[in-house]
């Protein structure tokens, strides 16, 4: 697994501006789509602010491009990630692709979104579990995540810019990337449990 140290969100510029003078200066928690697996308790139910993780293998830096726009928010990651959190498991998929996608919530125990999450998605040890972790080493909260794997992480409360910041890109906007409304591959055998079994 690799480090990393904040988690991050790319938007459009206007999306950030919005926030800021109609919000209350908070990211709002919205309601996920339909991408990933077919019947996912999550889908079309559960509302949170997703963010991204994953980092370059060699900088251990968030890539430069992304999807979702060239504006992006940074966030240290104990601001959503502590022992105060509660980690679930809510889906893995792929759409045609050798590389494997999977979505993990992050609720603040005793929320909205904890007690949505704790009858309907299997609970991960934070500290040992093979997509992302939070542990204490020397004294301080040190983050891993998995590096055969994209991450999307949903938090199911609003955010606060304040405690990031927010910047522009240096790498391009690569549409092709996206996951909105993306459909799960019905015949890969890697996350299809029905599938060459």
């Amino acid at each position: 697994m690799l480090r990393f140290s904040v988690f991050y969100r790319n938007h459009h510029k206007e999306y950030f501006q919005h926030a800021r003078t109609h919000c209350g200066n908070m990211l709002q928690t919205y309601l996920k789509d339909n991408s990933g697996s077919h019947g996912s308790p999550t889908s079309g139910m559960l509302h949170g602010v997703f963010f991204s993780c994953n980092t370059e293998f060699n900088t251990g830096q968030p890539p430069q491009d992304s999807p979702y726009g060239r504006w992006r928010f940074q966030i240290p990651a104990q601001r959503l990630f502590n022992p105060s959190t509660n980690l679930y498991f809510a889906d893995f998929y792929c759409m045609y692709t050798a590389y494997h996608y999977a979505i993990l919530v992050l609720a603040p125990k005793g929320s909205l979104g904890d007690r949505f999450c704790r009858d309907r998605l299997p609970l991960l040890d934070i500290a040992c579990n093979k997509f992302l972790t939070c542990s204490v080493e020397d004294g301080e909260l040190v983050f891993r995540h998995a590096q055969d794997l994209i991450l999307e992480i949903i938090y199911t409360e609003p955010v606060d810019l304040s405690l990031g910041t927010l910047g522009e890109i240096s790498g391009h906007q690569l549409m092709s990337l996206s996951t909105a409304d993306a459909k799960k591959d019905p015949s890969c055998k890697t996350c299809n449990i029905s599938v060459g079994r």
